[in-house]
C-alpha cells in the first residue's frame, strides 16, 4: 500500500486542488479506513482467500459473486500492470542518474522499450518465485521504504523548523485553489492510493489466525500509510515548493516527478536519489501484492468452477496454486507489451475497486443482519453508520471517476461482457451445481443470502414418519428453513365425523407418530392439517400455495406393471423439486452408510442431485458410488468413452471423493439389485415424457421389484 499510489498520484492532486490535496488524502483515508472496518468484519466471519469475491459468493448469489470476482481479478491485474510499469520506469530512471554520475549516459537506456523491458522480466521473475514458494515477499522492502519515506518526511520537518513561519503559511495558501470541486476531482484521481488494504482479504485463507490478524493487518497498515501519507504531502507544499509558484503551478508541470523535484529543494541530491529509491521499492512490492492477491482470486474463483477448474491445481510439494499464478502472471505480462492505453486502464481499475468497495459496504450489512446466531468475531464500531457513510462515498466517487473518465467506464463495460459471455457459455452449469453442492454441504449460506427454504413433507403412513421427518430436515435444516409436516384427513365431501371417525383416528395415529419422531430427534418441524377428499389434489394446492421449495414424499411401494398412479400425476403438478422415498417400516436414515447412484439415460436431475447427495454427506460420511451398466456388446473405444463420461458425471454431482464403476452385464436390474444389497440407499430420476407427465418408468420399477433396499425417486423442478 504505501508509497506507489502516493508517488504517482501526489502530483496529480496538487496541480488540481493545490495545498487542498493534503485535505483530499485526510478524506479518502477516512473513507478508506471505514471501507477497512466493513472488510475486516466480513473477512472475520469468512476467513478464506477470496475477499470480494468470497464475500459475494456467501451472501448473494454464484452469478452475482462471478460478476464481482471477474471484475475484480481484472482490476487487480491492471493494478498490477501499472505498479510494473512504474516499476520499470523508475528502475530505468535509476540506472540512467546512476550513469550519469558517472558523466556517460548509453544511448540504449534512453530507448522506451526498455522500462516495459524490465517490468516484463520483473512480473515473470516474480511469478516464477511465487510459484516456487508459498508466503508473501518478506518484510526487508518494506521496512526500507518506511525507512526512506520517514527521512523525506524528518528532513522535512527539519526544514520547515529553520524557515521563516511567513514563508510556510505563503507556501500552503491559497488552500482549496478550486474550492470544493477541486477536492472532491483530487479525492477521485488518488483514492487508488489507499486500495492495498482489500488484498489482504484477497489472501486470508493463507494467514495464520485470520480471524485476528486480517482485521488487525487491515487497520495497522491502512494507519501506516496515512501517517507516512500525511506528513509527506505537507512538507513537500511546505519546504518543497519553489519560490514564485504555488505547489498547483509547480505539480502542474512536471506531476511526475514533483515528489522527487520536491525533495531535492529541501534534502538536495540525497532527497531526490531518496525519491527514486523509494519509488522503486515501492513499485515493486504494489506489484508484488497485486500479482499475488490477482492470482488468489483466480484460486478461489476455480475452487467454484466459476473459472476453470485447472487454476485450483497445486504444487506438489510447495502447495502453491502455481497454475493460477502462471495464468496471472501471462495476463499481466502481456498486458504491459499490448496495453495501448495504460491511464485509461489504471482509471477502470480505481473505477471497479471503488464499486466494489461500496458492494463490500452492503455486504457487510447484509452480513450483519442475516447472522444473529453466529456473527462475526470483529464487528465494526458505529453500524450501521460505518457501511452506510461509507458506501455512499465510495459510491459518489466511482460515479466521479466514470465521468471524469469515460474510456474507464466502457473498459469496464467491456471486460464485464466478455466475462458475461464466458460464464454462460462455458461456466454457469458447474459452476451452479458447486454452488448447490455448497448450499447444500454448509446450510447457513441459506440464511446468508436472506432465503428461508420450506420442505413440505405430506405423511399419511405413520411407520415412516420418523424416516420421512429425518431425510427432510436434512434437506432443509429446521435452522435454516422450515420442514411444514401436512397430514391430509382424507374424507368424502359429506364426511360426518360423528357417524364415521376412522378418519380421525388414522389422522391422530400418524400426528402422533411425526410428533414423537420430531421431539425424538430435536427436530423442529411445522405441522399442517387439511381435509379433503383428493388428497393429491390438496398437497399440489399446498405446494403451490407455500411456495415450497421442495417437496418429500412417501411410498410404500412401486408395483411394476401399474403407470399413471395418482402419485405419477401428482409429479406432473408439482413445480418444485419432488424427492420420493420408499423405505422398509421403520427405516433409518443414519444407519445407511452406502449410496448407489445408477446413471444411464438422459439424466437432468443433476441440480437436485447433487444437493441430495451434498445433504446426505452433511453430518454423516458415506460411501457414494456412481454406477453405469454397459452391455456385453459394446465396444472398448465406447466403453473408455462411456468411463469418462461417468468420472465427469461423478465429479460433478458429488466430487472427487466418491467411488465410480463401470460393469460389463446384459442384465443391468439385477447387477444394480446385487450392487445395492440390502442396506445401501438406492437413488435414481423419474422419468420425463413431457413437461407435465412424469413417470417412474420400467426400469424403476424393476429395480424396486427386484430389491428391498431404499430407495429415493428425484424429479427436477418444472
Amino acid at each position: 500500500m504505501v508509497g506507489g499510489g502516493i508517488l504517482a498520484l501526489a502530483g496529480v492532486a496538487f496541480a488540481t486542488t493545490g495545498p487542498a490535496a493534503i485535505a483530499a488524502f485526510a478524506i479518502n483515508g477516512l473513507i478508506a479506513m471505514l471501507t477497512a472496518l466493513s472488510f475486516a468484519e466480513m473477512a472475520s466471519k469468512f476467513p478464506q482467500s477470496g475477499g470480494t469475491y468470497l464475500f459475494s459468493r456467501k451472501v448473494l448469489s454464484v452469478e452475482a459473486a462471478f460478476t464481482v470476482g471477474w471484475v475484480v481479478w481484472f482490476a487487480s491485474i491492471v493494478a498490477a500492470v501499472l505498479y510494473a510499469i512504474g516499476f520499470g520506469s523508475f528502475a530505468a530512471l535509476f540506472i540512467r542518474e546512476l550513469m550519469a554520475l558517472r558523466g556517460e549516459v548509453p544511448g540504449w537506456l534512453s530507448d522506451p522499450r526498455l522500462a516495459p523491458g524490465i517490468a516484463l522480466v520483473t512480473t515473470l521473475g516474480l511469478g516464477l518465485v511465487m510459484m516456487l514458494r508459498s508466503g508473501g515477499g518478506g518484510p526487508w522492502v518494506n521496512v526500507a521504504k518506511v525507512v526512506v519515506f520517514s527521512v523525506l518526511i524528518l528532513g522535512g520537518l527539519w526544514a520547515i523548523a529553520g524557515q521563516d513561519f511567513s514563508t510556510t503559511r505563503q507556501n500552503l495558501q491559497p488552500f482549496f485553489i478550486a474550492g470544493i470541486g477541486g477536492l472532491i476531482q483530487a479525492m477521485g484521481y488518488s483514492f487508488i492510493a489507499l486500495q492495498g488494504f482489500d488484498l489482504i482479504a484477497a489472501v486470508g485463507g493463507e494467514v495464520k489466525s485470520p480471524e485476528k490478524n486480517v482485521p488487525r493487518a487491515m487497520l495497522l497498515s491502512l494507519v501506516i500509510a496515512l501517517l507516512i501519507y500525511i506528513p509527506l504531502l505537507f512538507v513537500l507544499v511546505a519546504v518543497g515548493t519553489p519560490p514564485g509558484q504555488t505547489i498547483a503551478e509547480f505539480a502542474g508541470n512536471d506531476p511526475e516527478e514533483v515528489v522527487a523535484i520536491a525533495a531535492r529543494r529541501y534534502l538536495g541530491a540525497t532527497g531526490y536519489w531518496l525519491v527514486i529509491v523509494a519509488a522503486v521499492l515501492s513499485m515493486f512490492t504494489a506489484l508484488q501484492a497485486n500479482l499475488f492477491a490477482a492470482s488468489r482470486i483466480a484460486l478461489a474463483m476455480s475452487r467454484d468452477n466459476t473459472l476453470p477448474s485447472i487454476l485450483s491445481h497445486l504444487g506438489a510439494r510447495t502447495r502453491t496454486p502455481w497454475v493460477a499464478v502462471l495464468v496471472t502472471m501471462i495476463l499481466i505480462g502481456g498486458l504491459i507489451v499490448i496495453l495501448p492505453d495504460v491511464a485509461a486502464a489504471g482509471a477502470a481499475s480505481s473505477l471497479i475497486f471503488l464499486v466494489t468497495f461500496a458492494i463490500a459496504h452492503v455486504l457487510a450489512i447484509l452480513v450483519r443482519q442475516r447472522s444473529h446466531d453466529d456473527p462475526p468475531p470483529f464487528r465494526s464500531p458505529a453500524y450501521p453508520l460505518v457501511p452506510v457513510v461509507g458506501g455512499v462515498a465510495c459510491l459518489a466517487l466511482a460515479i466521479f471517476q466514470g465521468i471524469a473518465v469515460p474510456a474507464a467506464g466502457q473498459i469496464a463495460v467491456v471486460w464485464l461482457s466478455l466475462g458475461g459471455i464466458l460464464f454462460l457459455t462455458l461456466f454457469a452449469r458447474r459452476a451452479r451445481l458447486t454452488d448447490v453442492s455448497n448450499i447444500a454441504a454448509n446450510p447457513e449460506l441459506s440464511r446468508l443470502r436472506g432465503t428461508t427454504p420450506l420442505v413440505l413433507v405430506p405423511i399419511a403412513n405413520p411407520h415412516n414418519a420418523g424416516a420421512m421427518v429425518t431425510l427432510a430436515d436434512t434437506l432443509v435444516p429446521w435452522y435454516v428453513g422450515r420442514v411444514l409436516v401436512q397430514t391430509v384427513l382424507v374424507a368424502p365431501v359429506d364426511w360426518n365425523p360423528d357417524e364415521d371417525p376412522r378418519p380421525l383416528e388414522r389422522l391422530r395415529d400418524v400426528q402422533n407418530k411425526v410428533l414423537q419422531s420430531s421431539v425424538r430427534m430435536g427436530i423442529r418441524c411445522e405441522t399442517l392439517t387439511t381435509i379433503s377428499s383428493k388428497p393429491m389434489e390438496e398437497i399440489a394446492r399446498v405446494a403451490k400455495l407455500h411456495r415450497c421449495e421442495s417437496v418429500l414424499l412417501g411410498l410404500s411401494e412401486i408395483t411394476e406393471d401399474s403407470q399413471d398412479t395418482p402419485l405419477e400425476g401428482l409429479l406432473g403438478q408439482l413445480e418444485t423439486d419432488v424427492v420420493v422415498l420408499r423405505a422398509p417400516k421403520d427405516w433409518q436414515l443414519a444407519q445407511t452408510e452406502r449410496i448407489l447412484v445408477p446413471v444411464g439415460g438422459r439424466g437432468g436431475h443433476d441440480y437436485l442431485l447433487t444437493r441430495l447427495l451434498s445433504s446426505l454427506s452433511r453430518k454423516q460420511k458415506r460411501q457414494v458410488k456412481f454406477l453405469r451398466v454397459v452391455p456385453e456388446s459394446m465396444s472398448m473405444g465406447d466403453r473408455r468413452r462411456v468411463e469418462k463420461e461417468l468420472a465427469r458425471t461423478a465429479k460433478e454431482n458429488s466430487g472427487a471423493t466418491c467411488e465410480r464403476e463401470v460393469i460389463v452385464s446384459n442384465d443391468a436390474v439385477a447387477t444394480i439389485a446385487e450392487q445395492a444389497g440390502d442396506s445401501g440407499l438406492v437413488i435414481l430420476g423419474v422419468q420425463r415424457l413431457g413437461p407435465k407427465q412424469k413417470l417412474f418408468g420400467n426400469f424403476t420399477r424393476k429395480i424396486a421389484r427386484q430389491t428391498q433396499s431404499p430407495i429415493i425417486v428425484i424429479s427436477r423442478r418444472g
